[in-house]
């Protein structure tokens, strides 16, 4: 596997190319000094999502005065930077795991905290399951191992299939339409940034920033046929530090869910962000300061 260093327009972050195990090439976004001390932050995108979700996270986590580290951020094959798989099949779990794996030996990251939104999260559960030793501490954002089929089926009606924007500014009104229930106090500004964050421009038009193709990862969700539950994989996380944020309004991850997760792990910290759904933003000093907090604490966690 090779990775290639080309600097961004950005000055606090450069993009890397790590090319995967069959040949696709992968976008990584990282943060932070190339020698920075502090423990490394993984972040790991919702499913049709892209690194630039975590970008003010990762600036703060990167410019962390108590810690200053790097912090890298993925964009899945098919999502953002990274190239598009010609077989739509290989959007799946054991293949986006690998390509997991591929960058961390490619980028030489041993050890880390992994902050996974959505299907992010289930990566993490499945990366402790097949290599623990490499997650120093997990945040789970709106994601637990039992997902609500409700919000499964909100999801499925909307990848892939969103109307093409005349500009941002349309596509922000989409995007209000879709998620002010689940997001109702987030104010113009926000919505336009988050249409920023969804579509790109592209020889003149406005196009999703993922392969629309990823729609037929949802294909077999049903409200009748729910996910099979990965509590195995979360008790895989059992000695690693592990902190739940849950927006409350979601509808994938239940306080039920929550409760039960708990039961398993007493010492799991938790943390809501009112007035957001799926999923949280990571945006707010509060919760930022939150996970940076969070993280400094891992790097000092013995390790199991």
């Amino acid at each position: 596997m090779s990775r290639d260093l080309v600097p961004m327009t950005d000055n606090d972050s450069e993009s890397l190319f790590v090319t995967a195990q069959d040949g696709l090439r992968l976008h990584v976004r990282r943060y932070g000094a190339a020698g920075a001390p502090g423990l490394p932050v993984v972040c790991l995108p919702g499913l049709a999502r892209t690194a630039d979700d975590f970008a003010p996270l990762a600036t703060a986590l990167a410019a962390d005065d108590a810690a200053p580290r790097r912090v890298f951020a993925l964009d899945y094959r098919g999502r953002g930077q990274s190239g598009y798989d010609r077989n739509p099949a290989n959007y799946n779990f054991t293949v986006e795991l690998a390509d997991v794996l591929a960058v961390l030996s490619a980028l030489d990251i041993g050890r880390a905290v992994f902050v996974g939104t959505s299907r992010g999260g289930l990566l993490t559960m499945l990366l402790a399951a097949a290599r623990p030793g490499a997650i120093a501490g997990a945040v789970l954002n709106d994601i637990g191992p039992a997902i609500e089929p409700k919000g499964l089926m909100r999801i499925k009606g909307y990848v892939g299939k969103l109307p093409e924007p005349q500009s941002f500014e349309e596509g922000a009104e989409i995007l209000r339409r879709l998620f002010d229930m689940q997001f109702p106090k987030l104010m113009a500004e926000d919505w336009l940034a988050f249409a920023r964050r969804s579509w790109v421009e592209h020889k003149g038009r406005l196009r999703p920033t993922y392969d629309v193709r990823l729609a037929a990862t949802l294909k077999g969700v049903e409200m009748s046929r729910p996910l099979p539950p990965l509590w195995n994989e979360f008790d895989a996380l059992a000695r690693i530090p592990l902190l739940v944020v849950r927006g409350a309004n979601s509808d994938i991850l239940s306080p039920e869910t929550v409760q039960a997760m708990r039961q398993r792990r007493q010492e799991m910290e938790t943390v809501e962000v009112p007035d957001q759904g799926h999923a949280p933003l990571l945006v707010e000093p509060e919760i930022i300061a939150r996970i940076g907090d969070f993280a400094r604490r891992c790097a000092s966690a013995p390790q199991r």
